[in-house]
């Protein structure tokens, strides 16, 4: 059931990794948002990169849906969209990292502890993001 578990979150990572180049590039003028995506964005591709000697070891194929994000029309639903795929992504390398000490597997480990701990650090930047961004955006006009 890792092999699943693994197709899927190569899958993920590289949707996720997208959309946040789509999302940048809508975002061209907030700067931060731009170069925040982009930067996650590499690491999404490197995420989904370390995955490939780990299917190696563990075939099969996803049987696991991706979380669509919304199609916003604003920042603040770009970075809420933002912020439940980066959330989605931590949530299923929590998943690989207690299968990984199950199966008392150090490599996929210490991949799944890192990439966890990355998507985990990008939902908390997206969510400071919005928190910052929410007043002016709803409040201020």
């Amino acid at each position: 059931m890792v092999g699943p578990l693994l197709a899927h979150l190569e899958e993920l990572e590289a949707a996720y990794a997208e959309t946040l180049r789509q999302r940048g590039n809508r975002h061209l003028e907030d700067h931060d948002v731009y170069h925040q995506c982009l930067t996650f964005a590499a690491a999404a591709d490197h995420a989904a990169a370390l995955i490939g000697p780990l299917r190696v070891r563990y075939a099969g194929a996803s049987d696991w849906s991706i979380p669509l994000p919304g199609d916003g029309t604003t920042l603040l639903e770009d970075l809420r969209s933002l912020y439940l795929m980066a959330y989605a992504v931590a949530v299923t390398w929590t998943i690989a990292l207690q299968a990984a000490k199950a199966l008392r597997d150090a490599d996929l480990k210490d991949v799944a502890g890192t990439c966890h701990a990355d998507a985990e650090m990008q939902a908390n930047w997206f969510l400071t993001r919005i928190k910052t961004g929410a007043p002016q955006a709803l409040v201020v006009r």
